[in-house]
């Protein structure tokens, strides 16, 4: 699909992102998706989740980056949704993903950083207590995220101090 075929839904998708909090959200083809498995490296060797959080792809039988692009590329278009902080762009997504879904858009999937539990159950070796809204994050699939939302005309940084920086946060939405 070319960005010029993207259907009046992405715009309404884009507003509604808007209404329930984002900061800003845009619509994207799928070639605007930067792929790259080196995301793994930083999620192996960089995050306190790997091997814990219920919703990484070190979790057993979650599906290998190769599968998560096979899976992802065959949708055609979708959403960026920006935040602030994880919890509103996590939300945001969820919220756009259930309207997607009733509007018959069934297989709309929200990837975004979970915020649902203030700790994951797996760190203790638990079962995840929100199983129906965790989804995992569009980075910890295969995706470069800084290129990607970059290149869709995004403002993201790497911080030197997170606690005193402000925070750009990213959810997707895929649609078809």
């Amino acid at each position: 699909m070319k960005r010029s075929e993207l259907p009046e839904y992405a715009g309404e998708l884009v507003s509604r992102a808007i209404e329930l909090g984002a900061v800003s959200a845009k619509a994207f083809v799928l070639d605007d998706i930067a792929f790259d498995s080196r995301t793994l490296l930083k999620c192996m060797f960089g995050c306190s989740d790997w091997g814990k959080g219920l919703t990484c792809p070190s979790r057993p039988g979650s599906p290998s980056m190769a599968e998560y692009r096979e899976m992802l590329s065959r949708y055609s278009w979708g959403i960026v949704i920006h935040g602030h902080d994880k919890a509103t762009t996590q939300r945001v997504s969820l919220a756009l993903e259930g309207e997607a879904f009733r509007k018959g858009y069934y297989f709309a999937f929200a990837m975004n950083d979970c915020a649902l539990c203030k700790k994951c159950a797996g760190y203790d070796g638990g079962e995840c207590r929100n199983i129906k809204k965790a989804r995992p994050a569009f980075h910890s699939v295969g995706i470069d995220v800084f290129k990607t939302v970059r290149d869709l005309g995004f403002t993201i940084n790497t911080l030197s101090d997170p606690e005193t920086e402000e925070q750009n946060w990213y959810a997707a939405l895929w649609v078809e």
